[in-house]
């Protein structure tokens, strides 16, 4: 199964990895900014964007951060937004010689309530979004991109809406995505990665609330946060300037080059 890059730069290595029902070109002006002094590499996530290939056994984090891994030149700092944190920490729990440093936008460890996690949406409401995917494709994911802006500018919703229409992800990735979302539970594995961490979040998030942010910072060794106030799901279109400023902070503070790539 392949997956679609885009690269653009020269320097150290980032990777902007993208959520559930987008696609690489919700990074396109972070990346052009960020290639002026990294070598910034985009995937679209099988079954989403230009990768068209979709297997779903192989749509797990792990092996999508080690399709993504092969791409890289080097030891690199691994972006992740909403369900693309799932496959950024995958990276640094299994690859941790790959990633110089681990960056979680708008991301949880665990995406569905449980008595011992209110941090997340009501599991209820999950499985609306799996059985209307079924029964109007294009009516769920404008519901869902709209509530992904909740609290933003309409402009960010249009900005959504366009990224989206040049290309639409296939409804078995889809699928295989919120399956993802009900069933990972990453809590457990915090501990144990040692990777210098960043957690953006956007304040005014409607699907990742602050509080699964605050547990990422601090149960992950190494890990800050940085909240983006006024910001909601997608802090890096509604305030560009606010997450390149923590990003490039981040990226150039914690490059230290003493991870070994094999």
């Amino acid at each position: 199964m392949s997956i679609h890059f885009e690269q653009s730069g020269y320097g150290p290595d980032v990777v902007l990895i993208h959520g559930w029902g987008s696609h690489g070109g919700v990074w396109t002006e972070i990346a052009r900014e960020l290639s002026k002094d990294f070598r910034v590499t985009v995937p679209d996530l099988p079954g989403h964007g230009r990768s068209h290939d979709f297997a779903p056994d192989a749509f797990t984090p792990e092996i999508m951060a080690e399709q993504i891994r092969h791409r890289l030149s080097g030891p690199a700092q691994w972006v992740g937004w909403s369900m693309g944190g799932l496959v950024a920490l995958a990276a640094a729990q299994q690859l941790a010689r790959a990633v110089t440093g681990l960056v979680l936008v708008n991301a949880t460890p665990k995406y569905v309530q449980s008595p011992d996690w209110p941090h997340a949406m009501p599991p209820a409401v999950l499985e609306q979004f799996a059985q209307n995917l079924e029964q109007d494709y294009a009516g769920t994911i404008d519901r869902f991109l709209t509530l992904q802006t909740a609290g933003d500018d309409r402009a960010v919703l249009r900005r959504l809406r366009e990224i989206f229409r040049h290309g639409e992800p296939v409804t078995a990735a889809l699928r295989a995505g919120l399956r993802l979302l009900k069933e990972e539970d990453r809590r457990g594995v915090l501990a144990g990665i040692d990777t210098p961490a960043l957690v953006i979040q956007g304040e005014r998030d409607r699907l990742v609330p602050m509080g699964a942010a605050r547990y990422y910072a601090e149960h992950l060794p190494r890990a800050r946060l940085a909240p983006i106030p006024g910001a909601g799901h997608a802090p890096f279109l509604s305030h560009p300037a606010a997450f390149l400023e923590a990003l490039k902070g981040f990226i150039q503070h914690d490059r230290t080059g003493e991870h070994i790539y094999d």
